[in-house]
């Protein structure tokens, strides 16, 4: 089976994180959330799959190249004017060779473990046209929103409702089985999406478009909360992905060629990348600090995630924030909760940042 999957989107409720970096490359546990779900396919037996990008598409395509170091032919659909995500897979379709036998969409910045093969076989089991994979949210405003009956057929979608007006809280996780006849449906050369155009057009039809309800994990990683958690999820084991790193106790684990002063306090979960150092006398609580970071001496980082080549001096407090790469935080520096600090920041020695500031790459304080 072909997979496409969907990484050509802007990831604007990650901003300003992702105003240097495009929402495949964020990093969860310290690999970037697309290679998360290329180890998905994999697990799952798909072991070929093509791309679309649009969004800084030289970092999604310098790090995963042809796919062979990650188990997966990868092939590539460089979107110069987006077309929607209907749109974006059936220029997809058209770059894989084309599409002749069921084949699935997956979004590349979401975080699950979704266990395809029982998805298929359920698509399969109903002769469907369509199978969205739904999850349970508390808040659907933010989703695609679908009703089904007691046969699992989806009657009515709704894209993004107001969270007061949602007719259910199963949301489209961007996961989808098709048969190839979706293709000869989606509009050609133009932008075409599928929660807004194509499927209220095709239930209006009554096409046989089922919905799979998952029991899995997902999550859509949009905004720092839930960044945060799905980094926190993995390392709880709420969601089964692969942790890079040798794990030396319950909840830690530590990369490859690193320095650890033996007075070091781990808290809680704790991942700490290649090559990276910490100084005597600090603490790390729920934290995941990137490869080649340095953490100085008597510093306290807690519930935040640092990206890699990150240099952090002593005494410095961080709470609850995502400090972006090739960052430099001056001695004495206190960043408190719900703050992002982009790639390539500096910030000087003493500076207090408030909760919930938000530094663009490059800013200097």
């Amino acid at each position: 089976m072909k997979a496409l999957i969907m990484a050509a989107g802007y990831g604007t409720r990650l901003e300003p994180l992702t105003l240097a970096v495009p929402k495949p490359m964020v990093p969860i546990v310290n690999k970037p959330c697309m290679q998360h779900n290329l180890e998905l396919l994999r697990r799952n037996g798909i072991r070929e799959a093509v791309v679309n990008i649009h969004y800084h598409p030289e970092q999604i395509t310098n790090y995963f190249q042809d796919g062979d170091d990650f188990g997966i032919n990868l092939a590539y659909s460089f979107e110069e004017t987006l077309l929607g995500t209907a749109g974006g897979v059936s220029q997809m379709a058209k770059v894989s060779g084309g599409i002749d036998d069921t084949f699935l969409v997956l979004s590349s910045d979401a975080l699950t473990d979704i266990n395809l093969r029982k998805m298929i076989a359920f698509h399969k089991s109903k002769k469907a046209l369509v199978t969205i994979a739904l999850s349970m949210v508390t808040d659907p405003s933010h989703f695609g929103v679908a009703v089904l009956d007691k046969e699992g057929r989806i009657g009515a979608f709704t894209e993004k409702p107001k969270r007061e007006e949602a007719p259910s809280k199963l949301a489209n996780t961007g996961i989808y089985i098709f048969e190839p006849q979706i293709l000869d449906m989606i509009p050609k050369g133009k932008f075409c999406d599928f929660g807004c155009d194509l499927f209220p057009k095709l239930i209006a039809k009554k096409a046989p478009i089922y919905g799979y309800q998952m029991v899995e994990y997902w999550s859509d990683v949009g905004g720092l909360i839930p960044y945060i958690k799905a980094n926190y999820d993995a390392m709880m084991g709420n969601v089964r992905i692969f942790i890079p790193g040798k794990k030396v106790s319950s909840g830690v684990w530590v990369g490859k060629n690193c320095e650890i002063d033996e007075s070091v306090e781990f808290e809680g979960c704790v991942i700490v990348g290649d090559r990276s150092e910490v100084r005597s006398g600090a603490r790390l609580k729920n934290v995941v600090l990137g490869d080649r970071c340095l953490v100085g001496d008597e510093s306290a980082l807690e519930g935040s995630i640092v990206w890699s080549d990150t240099y952090i001096s002593r005494k410095i407090r961080i709470k609850e924030s995502v400090i972006g790469n090739w960052c430099h935080i001056g001695e004495g520096v206190i960043i408190d909760k719900d703050s992002i600090i982009s790639n390539r920041c500096q910030i000087r020695k003493g500076t207090h940042i408030k909760e919930t500031t938000r530094l663009k790459p490059n800013e200097i304080l």
